[in-house]
């Protein structure tokens, strides 16, 4: 018997090595459960983690202002205070006259949409034409047609009602508050975590993707006010309705990876519906272009810099996976939270390949 056992243990360190590398060696499915198991957390708990993840993104855009302010000699505890205040008395502002003109808008817009009934009715008439014309088509045989998707509701996602949002929005200046008090305790608790030997790493990678979003995230806003006031002068120019409404929404919407041109355009296109003839058009669809065409190659090289370091293919992809996840907040946070994945992934031995994967 213990020269049958004694047969099972490895001869060598080498063999012994080999052993236990094969042991250790995670299994596909195993690999799989995990990803299963995270997708599913965020999927679920979607509405708790995108508040603690938007209160992050606006704490590292606040930490250098109550920087500033502690350099004045100000307590941490006060100047973070005065921060957060400061930010919700001007999103309240902003709230309160955008909403105004937001209901002069729409009460002018209205007049006008008879018009936008009559295009879409025609398209929607020419589609289902064309889908009747399909007998094979399962569903068309007594003529009617599957209902679209409603879209309202995807974007919607994780916030089912409106007082569930204002409820969810109330913890973020509190989240933010204690995030700016106590974010060296945080940083260093977390790095305190992981084992001796990869402490140093963790910091490393921390502090890298603090850089990144906080990057990010000025970057992003700086571009959009950009983006906004340009284009509010130039609707104001061209004697655009609303230009002071419109504008400012056409300039943040440029922000959108990918869509944020089309989205960027459509909506002066829509808000000036019976108000703007041809011409008006194209000098409004040169503009956007320009603008995105500008900042794509001018703002965002020098704003961002090669912060990011994600291909186009992984940019896609994120934003499909968490725009499924968690609606329009999840296309909000993609990027940076894939930008995060990523600086992890660099350095972290194992995960190396999956980093390279979605670098450029």
């Amino acid at each position: 018997m213990a020269i049958d056992e004694a047969q099972q243990l490895p001869t060598s360190p080498a063999d012994a090595t080999v052993s236990s590398s094969k042991v250790q060696k995670p299994h596909w499915a195993l690999t799989a459960v995990g990803v299963a198991t995270i997708l599913g957390i965020c999927y679920w708990g979607e509405l708790v983690l995108a508040v603690i993840l938007v209160a992050t993104l606006l704490a590292f855009i606040l930490a250098p202002v109550m920087d500033l302010l502690i350099r004045l000699r100000l307590p941490r505890g006060l100047a973070a205070a005065i921060v957060v205040l400061a930010v919700v008395a001007l999103v309240a502002g902003v709230a309160y006259y955008s909403s105004n003109q937001a209901i002069t808008f729409v009460q002018e817009l209205s007049k006008y949409t008879s018009k936008a009934r009559d295009v879409i009715e025609r398209f929607r008439n020419k589609v289902e034409t064309l889908d009747s014309l399909n007998p094979g088509k399962p569903g068309n045989q007594s003529g009617t047609v599957r209902a679209g998707t409603n879209w309202t509701e995807i974007l919607t996602r994780g916030f089912g009602s409106f007082s569930e949002a204002l409820l969810a929005a109330s913890f973020v200046p509190f989240l933010v508050y204690f995030m700016l008090t106590w974010q060296h305790h945080v940083r260093s608790a977390t790095v305190m975590l992981f084992p001796m030997q990869n402490r140093n790493t963790a910091y490393v990678t921390l502090g890298l993707i603090s850089a990144m979003i906080r990057s990010f995230m000025v970057g992003n806003l700086l571009i959009g006010l950009f983006m906004a006031v340009v284009s509010t002068a130039m609707f104001g120019i061209l004697h655009f309705p609303f230009f002071y409404f419109v504008g400012v929404i056409s300039g943040f919407l440029s922000l959108v990876p990918y869509l944020g041109v089309l989205l960027a355009i459509a909506a002066p296109l829509f808000a000036g519906i019976g108000h703007i003839d041809s011409a008006q058009v194209f000098l409004i669809v040169v503009t956007v272009l320009g603008l995105h065409v500008f900042a794509l190659n001018v703002l965002y090289p020098k704003f961002l810099g090669n912060r990011l370091q994600l291909n186009p293919l992984a940019v896609t992809m994120a934003l499909l996976v968490w725009g499924w996840l968690w609606g329009a907040i999840g296309l909000v946070l993609a990027i940076p939270i894939t930008a995060a994945m990523k600086i992890v992934f660099d350095h972290v031995q194992s995960l190396k390949p999956y980093g390279a994967w979605l670098g450029e």
